[in-house]
């Protein structure tokens, strides 16, 4: 069993900063990536940022240079710097680890708000 915890999220200003956290718990094998999707009301599901496991990083286009994911391994727990956050970026961020053995598995947090508004 297998439980994301996440934590971070909240309201800020255009051009302010928020830092997400992501800590997954339980036990198991075949890490292949962690990272966070975002969904906006009305718009489909993205991948935001994403780490793999061997360290490689993948950012949507619409963040790069702004965003900056990060691990630690031994807390087996990711993190997403967000600075200059624009009113696009407002959207509820979910965390996502796959698992992948003789089959893929995905497991994900219960989402956290990101409100960027004046």
């Amino acid at each position: 069993q297998v439980q994301l915890e996440e934590s971070g999220g909240g309201l800020v200003q255009p051009g302010g900063s928020l830092r997400l956290s992501c800590a997954a718990s339980g036990m198991f094998s075949g890490f292949n990536g962690m990272g966070w999707y975002r969904q906006a009301p009305g718009k489909l599901r993205e991948l935001v940022a994403m780490v793999y496991r061997a360290g490689s990083t993948e950012y949507a286009d619409s963040v790069k240079g702004r965003f900056t994911i990060s691990r630690d391994n031994a807390k087996n727990t990711v993190y997403l710097q967000m600075n200059s956050l624009k009113p696009e970026d407002t959207a509820v961020y979910s965390c996502r680890l796959r698992l992948v053995n003789s089959r893929i598995e995905d497991y994900w947090g219960q989402g956290t708000q990101v409100t960027v508004s004046s």
